[in-house]
């Protein structure tokens, strides 16, 4: 490391300190911690754990950056890693090993802290003590553990693929703390946490990003390199914007609290130094990108400056993260309905209550509005070029998304806590139809279209990818390094994967969707995921991706899965029907409640007969697969029937060939050898 490097890395840990040492005075976090009375850890313990809180939140986005800057941003060599991705990997690895020594030194300060304790009076009992009983410390833990995987996982990789598989372990190694906090103790679980982890994830991701690009020394590999963190930048401002107004709505509860409380006035200063971020976005973008061959010295200058004010901002954020909010996160009288569900026992259900109302998920909307705007895009990109996409794709993709947004967002995601037919209409929605509808849009098809391969401008397209994907539009004028990997390169390597052709082999398809059923409700597995906000989303999430599979198998229109006849197909889908009904069936004889551990302590007072409701339950879920497997099995005669006359035609097309050269086609062949066969 030169020392420029050096110097910049000092100039910006020296603002990010200094910025939450004001923070801290400013927001009364110091203050607050010293009550007389009651034991005092010490100053060191006070100053040094938000100051280690911001070196950990720092090494992690860096580490992030690094890692996916060499698996994605800068050009690869075949298969492998490139020359400039190397050095961010290896040095990732030590930033790795750095980030699990910061999530340990931020253990002992804050087990000193809510003991009242100087840090070296601390025993290693009450250290693990703290790693497996509290929530936090579970948290850290968890960081610990990933963080010394990454770094082993660094030092061994030299493959892309490895090293995107290790940018995704990068990420998530971030995301634990947005599960304690501020964001833990709100009351709105669907936005405070999913807000939290979604801010956490942009911010990561665009810090990382600005850090690995002054890593970057060749000009040549630093324009392709900044060329796609502009994009992948973009979005991290957006997600961060978006999930900060979010998460600053349910902290500060009022406008009033925005002007007249400290919390309030350190978010207005986070806006403006997003703002000023913005500002720095829209001149590279506008400016510094197009000058990059000609000006290098002069876009690594304005990287500079970017980090600077980004060190400032997260010195801001860690501060804000202990400042006292206007509505606090842990009440002295709290609800327990509302501390479990993230809201308040519903009322009664009515036609209304159930369709109607607002429970804003997070992570759904997010998913909605992505997967909208992404597919809209491609749709657009082929119009552009003149390529037409059937509108009933469209429909059927726009119209699936938005339901799952209906169905995750209205009245009924809030009774699917507490009512088991309310949460078996909402499985049966979100694991039969909506899939159906989403594969119906073939998205992977429209992605092979509209996305640009990698490689010069203007190359050829690969037979293999032109079968798979159809036409495609002209490159977009960018010189890209030949054999390196872009989105469309991604995609097709994972369609090609032997992991994806593992799953969607129709027996093993069929296996995830049906067993997972059983699994859930007739295991303590059900109640387990729904006391957690983190279970309740992978619970849901788990229906989407076990239903979208399965109808991907039988019906879907993308490449990718194993050919199969259609009579197979047929059969298979008649066993998940049937494998379907007969759960239906035992619920509805079963006198046993399920996920009663649950269910009986947020079972609402309206609520007379619990085994009532299970009985209505197991009846939607035995009817309400009727109608959808109806319309596959139509689907697959469709299909069925369209695949014969395509061969057919090929057929004829075949003997017309052989009657234009005057050779006679395979069909005829055949019968004159039938015809010379031995008679018996």
């Amino acid at each position: 490391m030169t020392l420029r490097k050096i110097g910049l890395v000092g100039a910006f840990g020296a603002v990010a300190v200094l910025v939450l040492l004001w923070v801290l005075d400013t927001g009364g976090a110091i203050a607050s911690s010293s009550v007389p009375g009651l034991p005092d850890p010490g100053d060191l313990v006070t100053y040094g754990l938000p100051v280690t809180r911001v070196l950990l939140d720092v090494l992690g986005a860096v580490t992030v950056g690094y890692v996916v800057a060499a698996a994605f941003l800068t050009p690869g060599k075949g298969t492998t890693v490139g020359p400039e991705g190397y050095p961010l990997l290896r040095r990732a690895g030590w930033l790795a090993l750095a980030w699990a020594v910061a999530a340990i030194l931020l253990s002992v300060f804050t087990v000193a802290n809510l003991l009242g304790r100087p840090a070296d009076e601390l025993s290693t009992t009450m250290l693990w003590s703290f790693w497996t009983t509290v929530v936090m410390g579970k948290a850290y833990a968890l960081q610990i553990v990933f963080a010394l995987v990454l770094c082993l996982g660094c030092r061994l990789v030299l493959s892309r693929t490895g090293a995107a598989l290790l940018s995704v372990l990068a990420l998530v190694t971030a995301l634990p703390p947005a599960f304690t906090g501020h964001a833990a103790g709100a009351g709105n679980h669907q936005v405070a946490v999913t807000g939290m982890a979604l801010h956490i994830a942009g911010a990561v991701l665009w810090l990382g990003g600005l850090a690995a690009l002054l890593a970057v020394r060749k000009t040549a590999a630093l324009r392709v390199a900044a060329g796609r963190y502009s994009r992948m930048a973009l979005g991290c401002f957006v997600l961060v914007v978006l999930s900060g107004v979010a998460n600053a709505a349910i902290r500060l509860g009022t406008w009033n609290e925005l002007f007249g409380s400290p919390y309030g006035r350190l978010v207005l200063a986070k806006v403006l130094g997003l703002g000023l971020l913005g500002a720095f976005g829209v001149a590279h973008r506008s400016y510094a990108l197009r000058r990059l061959a000609d000006r290098p010295s002069f876009f690594r200058r304005l990287l500079a400056g970017e980090l600077l004010v980004m060190a400032a901002v997260f010195g801001l954020a860690v501060g804000l993260s202990r400042t006292p909010t206007p509505v606090p996160t842990n009440p002295i009288d709290p609800d327990r309905i509302t501390d479990l569900l993230g809201f308040e026992m519903p009322p009664a259900p009515t036609l209304g209550s159930m369709f109607g109302g607002f429970l804003p998920d997070l992570f759904f909307l997010t998913v909605v509005a992505a997967g909208i705007g992404f597919y809209l895009a491609g749709v657009w990109r082929l119009h552009r070029n003149g390529v037409r996409w059937p509108i009933g794709r469209t429909l059927s993709w726009v119209g699936g998304l938005l339901l799952l947004g209906a169905i995750t967002n209205l009245g009924l995601a809030r009774y699917a806590y507490v009512l088991f037919s309310a949460h078996m209409m909402q499985h049966m929605i979100l694991s039969m139809l909506i899939p159906i509808m989403l594969v119906l849009g073939a998205p992977l098809t429209l992605a092979l279209r509209a996305l640009r391969p990698s490689g010069p401008a203007g190359a050829s397209v690969d037979p293999v990818s032109a079968s798979e994907g159809g036409p495609r539009p002209a490159g977009d004028g960018a010189q890209r390094p030949a054999g390196d990997r872009g989105p469309r390169e991604w995609l097709l390597l994972a369609l090609h994967s032997r992991v994806l052709k593992f799953f969607t082999h129709p027996v093993v398809a069929l296996f995830i969707f049906v067993v997972s059923l059983y699994a859930l409700y007739f295991s303590s597995l059900f109640a387990t995921l729904m006391s957690s906000h983190l279970g309740h989303l992978a619970m849901l999430t788990h229906f989407i991706l076990a239903g979208y599979l399965f109808f991907w198998v039988i019906i879907g229109i993308d490449p990718g899965r194993r050919q199969v006849s259609h009579p197979v197909l047929i059969l298979i889908h008649f066993g998940g029907m049937v494998f379907h009904a007969f759960f239906g069936v035992i619920l509805m004889q079963a006198q046993t409640l399920i996920a009663d551990d649950w269910f009986s302590v947020v079972r609402p007072p309206w609520m007379t007969d619990p085994l009532a409701d299970q009985y209505l339950g197991a009846g939607i879920t035995w009817s309400f697969g009727e109608i959808p497997s109806a319309i596959v099995f139509v689907i697959l005669v469709i299909q069925w029937i369209r695949a014969d006359e395509r061969e057919q035609r090929r057929l004829d097309r075949a003997a017309d060939r052989s009657a234009a050269g005057g050779e006679d086609d395979e069909w005829v062949r055949y019968n004159e050898y039938l015809k010379s066969l031995p008679k018996s």
